[in-house]
């Protein structure tokens, strides 16, 4: 009973944060939002018994594949910046 328990939340959890990291206006947030759904994934892995998917998962989906997603939103935060002080110095 615990066991369905844990899993019915954890299905409720990782369709929360997939819904946040949609519908999110913040790209730091839903970028934040998608590592935290990498990880639940890797744990709905391990659950389903597949600790090698889960590896990959927590590795690859969270871990690195955040890391190039929090860089790439670092860098469009300063693209913005640079574009919204051109287009004040030229009005």
């Amino acid at each position: 009973m615990v066991e369905w328990l844990l899993d019915g939340l954890l299905v409720l959890a990782l369709l929360v944060t997939a819904v946040a990291a949609l519908w999110s206006t913040n790209l730091f947030r839903a970028v934040v939002v998608f590592m935290a759904f990498g990880v639940l994934m890797a744990v709905a892995w391990v659950r389903l018994h597949a600790p090698d998917i889960a590896l990959a998962e927590a590795a690859i989906g969270a871990g690195l594949t955040g890391v190039l997603l929090l860089d790439a939103v670092s860098h469009l935060g300063s693209h913005s910046l640079e574009v919204q002080k051109q287009r004040g110095d030229r009005q």
